[in-house]
C-alpha cells in the first residue's frame, strides 16, 4: 500500500491546500481525448432538438415528450466553489471547512451560531451546503476544543504543509477526544440531520485537514504514526451513521471497515490519483474495500486535483500529473459515479474561451440527469380521478441520492396552479440507464371543468433552491422550474 504523497503550495487564489507530490512530469497530451469523453457525457443542445408544445392530450394516448439540452445546473451536482457569490459558472452548492471548537465550547456544550452564520448565508443565496469540521488544518489555528488543550491532550507539532507549528495534531486515541467527538457527533445530528440547507457532510475531524490521514507522520513514510487507531475511526463513522440517517455522509477513504456503512467518499484527488492501476487509486481501494457498487446508494464527491484544475479544460492539457493515464476526466466520473467536485478555479479567478465551454460540460457530466420520455392519462375506475403514467429515465453519471417529493399540477389558461397533486414516486429508484413507467391518480373532484395544462416538478425543500430541472424540451415552458406534459380537458366530477 502507497501512502499517499503531498507537496507543494497550490499556485493560485483561494485554493489553500496542497497537494500530492507527482511521480513524474507528464508530457503534454493533445484534449481530444478529454473533448471526446465531455460530448459523450453531454446531450444536443437545444437548436439540435425539436420544440415541444402543450398538444391536447387524448386519454389513454402515449404522448412523446422530446429530449431536450442538458440543465446548466442542477440541485446537488457539478463543480462546486468555496462559499460565496460568483458568475461564472451556474452552481447548486457550495464549500466550507469549519473547525471543532467554533461550536464546542467546553464539555457537553454546544454555540451552533458559526455554522448557522454559513448555512443562512449560502441558503440565502439558494444553494445548499456540503462541508466538514476539522480539528487539525494545516496554516490554520487548532480547531480542538480549548478546555482539552487545557486539560492536556497531547499534541504534535509540525512544519509539514506549509504549518510551522500554526496548528497541532491531537492524539486522537486520548479517551477524553474520543469522548468529546462521539458528544459532538450526536448533538450535531439530533440538531443537523435532515437539514433542508445541507447536501452533503463529511465525516472529517481526524487527519490534516480532516481527510483522515496524517501523512508523512503515518507510520509509513516515517515510524511515528499520529493518525487515529482503526478502532477510533470505526468509533467516529458509527457514532455519525447513528446520528445522521437522513442527511448524507461521505469519508475520504474505502475501506472494508466501512464499505457495509451507509457513508459514501470522496477522492479529493480527482483525474489524478483516480483510475485503477496503481494499487492505491481512489478505484483501487473501492475494488480493495468490495465497494464499487457504493454509488448505487451512497454518493461520491470530492475535489478536482487543485494542480490540474487551471489548464485541465485548455485546449492543450496541464503536463502535471502523477501518471498520464490519471488525467482522465471523462474516464475518472464514470468509474466513480461521481455528483459533485469541489473546483474552485472555475469559479475564480475562472475560465475563458473554450475552456470555459469545456469545464461547463465537466460540470454537467457530473451526477444524475432525469429525462421524461413520455407519459399517458387515462380515466381512473373511480369517478372523479385520472390515472397518469411517466416514464423518466436517468442518463447520468450517479443516482438522485435523496427522495424529495414529486408534484403534478394543474395549470389553467390563466396561467395559475389550480390543483396539486404530490405523487409518491422516489427518485432514488431511478438508477443510471433506467427508465421506469411511474404512476400516479389525479383526484379531480371539485376541479371546474376546462382545459388544463400538466405539469411536473420534484420539489427543492429549500424555498428558494435551485430547481431540479429535465433534460426536456418542454422543461420551463409553462411555469419556471416545471416540466411541461401536455394540456387535457378535464370534465366536472
Amino acid at each position: 500500500m502507497k501512502a499517499l504523497h503531498r507537496l507543494g503550495a497550490v499556485p493560485f487564489p483561494n485554493i489553500v491546500r496542497p497537494r500530492g507530490k507527482a511521480k513524474g512530469i507528464a508530457k503534454p497530451a493533445a484534449a481530444l481525448s478529454l473533448l471526446a469523453g465531455l460530448i459523450s457525457l453531454t446531450i444536443p443542445s437545444a437548436g439540435t432538438v425539436p420544440s415541444a408544445t402543450a398538444a391536447d392530450i387524448k386519454p389513454g394516448e402515449w404522448v412523446s415528450l422530446a429530449a431536450g439540452p442538458a440543465p446548466a445546473s442542477n440541485p446537488l451536482q457539478g463543480f462546486v466553489p468555496y462559499a460565496g457569490k460568483y458568475g461564472s459558472l451556474p452552481y447548486s452548492m457550495e464549500w466550507f471547512y469549519i473547525p471543532v471548537n467554533a461550536v464546542v465550547t467546553g464539555p457537553g456544550n454546544y454555540d451552533w451560531s458559526a455554522l448557522e452564520s454559513q448555512l443562512n448565508a449560502i441558503a440565502a443565496r439558494g444553494h445548499q451546503a456540503v462541508f466538514r469540521f476539522y480539528l487539525d488544518y494545516p496554516g490554520k489555528p487548532t480547531g480542538v476544543p480549548k478546555y482539552l488543550l487545557d486539560a492536556g491532550l497531547a499534541t504534535h507539532s509540525y512544519t509539514d504543509y506549509g504549518n510551522q507549528g500554526i496548528s497541532v495534531s491531537p492524539d486522537y486515541d486520548d479517551p477524553r477526544l474520543a469522548q468529546a467527538l462521539d458528544g459532538f457527533i450526536a448533538a450535531f445530528g439530533s440538531k443537523y440531520d435532515g437539514d433542508r440547507r445541507i447536501g452533503f457532510i463529511q465525516a472529517g475531524l481526524l487527519g490534516f485537514w480532516g481527510e483522515w490521514h496524517t501523512y508523512p507522520h503515518d507510520g509509513w513514510a516515517s515510524p511515528e504514526n499520529w493518525s487515529a487507531s482503526a478502532t477510533e475511526q470505526q468509533l467516529v463513522l458509527q457514532a455519525y451513521t447513528a446520528a445522521f440517517t437522513r442527511t448524507k455522509l461521505q469519508v475520504r477513504y474505502p475501506t472494508t471497515a466501512n464499505s457495509s456503512l451507509s457513508v459514501g467518499y470522496h477522492d479529493d484527488s480527482f483525474a489524478a490519483e483516480t483510475m485503477p492501476g496503481t494499487g492505491w487509486s481512489f478505484v483501487d481501494k473501492l475494488q480493495q474495500a468490495g465497494a464499487t457498487g457504493k454509488w448505487l446508494t451512497q454518493p461520491v464527491g470530492g475535489e478536482l486535483r487543485p494542480e490540474l484544475q487551471p489548464c485541465l479544460f485548455d485546449a492543450v492539457p496541464c503536463p502535471w500529473v502523477a501518471d498520464p493515464a490519471q488525467k482522465d476526466f471523462p474516464g475518472s466520473v464514470a468509474a466513480t459515479h461521481a455528483s459533485w467536485l469541489l473546483n474552485q478555479y472555475a469559479f475564480s479567478p475562472a475560465y475563458a474561451g473554450a475552456a470555459q465551454s469545456n469545464a461547463a460540460a465537466a460540470s454537467q457530466s457530473l451526477g444524475y440527469r432525469f429525462q421524461a420520455t413520455g407519459f399517458s392519462l387515462t380515466p381512473g375506475t373511480v369517478k372523479g380521478q385520472s390515472d397518469l403514467s411517466v416514464t423518466i429515465r436517468n442518463t447520468g453519471a450517479a443516482p438522485f441520492y435523496y427522495d424529495w417529493p414529486v408534484q403534478v399540477a394543474a395549470v389553467g389558461g390563466d396561467g395559475k396552479i389550480a390543483r396539486t397533486w404530490t405523487t409518491s414516486w422516489r427518485l432514488t429508484s431511478i438508477k443510471p440507464g433506467m427508465a421506469p413507467t411511474l404512476g400516479a391518480p389525479l383526484s379531480t373532484a371539485g376541479l371546474p371543468a376546462g382545459y388544463y395544462t400538466l405539469v411536473l416538478r420534484p420539489v427543492n425543500p429549500l424555498a428558494n433552491g435551485v430547481p431540479l430541472r429535465f433534460a426536456n424540451a418542454a422543461q420551463d415552458q409553462t411555469l419556471p422550474g416545471w416540466l411541461t406534459l401536455g394540456r387535457n380537458y378535464f370534465p366536472a366530477s
